[in-house]
């Protein structure tokens, strides 16, 4: 059995979906189990069993719960703390304690996006799992510190940073752009900020890879991992293949100005990193994975949408 906690959110329904869809068996919980409650915690993993109400035994925890209003975490410290990184240590000791694998998901922001030169060529060169964290703003330094606090308290998790996630379910970037090219015919776009888009189904499959080569008996080494879609781009340019993509699809009913701006134009509470591209080589070696194309896996999204509107 596998336990997916925030499975009402963008990731936790699409892994749910997944699972569903492969015949596994799974069981979600959300907002109403407190993952910051070590004793719920134990009360809920002691229902896994083959007499208990959950069936089992346990063998996975996934934690797709999080703390990510990232502007409203700078005046919530607190909150923003007991989920990224005491609910996160708790389920992670959880897991521990029924002998379960553990999953856990974090961010681009544990990095400050100054990026790190290549020695050969001087240029920036994406973050690689290992290289030194130095967060911005408190929803990166509490997803760091839960990164450190998951590994203490088991062994056998696996951390796997993504960013620039999107997907059906839950507000995120696509839907944002959809829906304000819908309301205004001029839109003014983030031009010096530059990551990889990463679509939450590709992510949910991936997770998946990875749970069955392990119980399948490969040996994939427990720690941190990149995962976002191949290839980086601005926000500026991800909103102009939004676009284009979605007035070829009908999603849009006339045409929209996209204009580009610095960050310094619009300044956001929380400071965000101006170059967070992910090394993905150790996933794709773990695994022997090809990951899709950003802005591939975002034109099959946008397909999908249009084809879920046909009549």
């Amino acid at each position: 059995m596998i336990w997916i906690t925030g499975n009402k959110g963008m990731l936790g329904t699409e892994l749910s979906l997944c699972l569903k869809r492969r015949g596994l068996a799974f069981a979600g919980t959300d907002r109403e189990l407190d993952i910051a409650d070590p004793a719920a915690l134990a009360e809920f993993a002691a229902g896994f069993s083959d007499a208990g109400p959950l069936g089992g035994p346990l063998k996975w925890i996934i934690n797709c719960a999080a703390y990510t209003a990232v502007d409203r975490a700078e005046d919530d410290t607190e909150n923003c703390r007991r989920l990224n990184t005491q609910g996160a240590a708790y389920l992670a000791r959880c897991a521990q304690n029924s002998g379960a694998g553990f999953i856990h998901f974090s961010t681009d922001y544990v990095f400050d996006g100054a990026g790190i030169h290549d020695g050969d060529t001087g240029t920036l060169r994406p973050y690689r799992a290992d290289d030194p964290t130095e967060p911005l703003n408190v929803y990166g330094l509490t997803k760091r510190d839960g990164e450190t606090a998951v590994m203490k308290n088991n062994s056998r998790s696996y951390i796997i940073r993504t960013a620039w996630l999107y997907g059906k379910y839950g507000n995120n970037f696509v839907h944002n752009m959809l829906r304000l090219m819908k309301e205004k015919d001029t839109l003014v776009i983030s031009a010096d900020q530059r990551g990889s888009p990463t679509w939450a189904l590709d992510l949910a499959e991936m997770t998946i890879a990875l749970i069955g080569a392990v119980n399948s008996g490969k040996k994939i080494p427990c720690g941190i991992y990149h995962y976002t879609n191949e290839g980086d781009t601005t926000w500026f340019n991800f909103a102009g293949a939004i676009y284009n993509n979605a007035r070829e699809f009908g999603l849009l009913p006339g045409p929209v100005s996209i204009n580009p701006c610095g960050s310094k134009d619009y300044p956001t509470k929380a400071a965000r990193p101006a170059y967070s591209v992910l090394d993905k080589g150790k996933i794709k070696a773990a695994l022997g994975i090809q990951i899709p194309q950003w802005d591939e896996s975002l034109r099959a999204f946008l397909r999908m949408k249009a084809d879920e509107q046909d009549p």
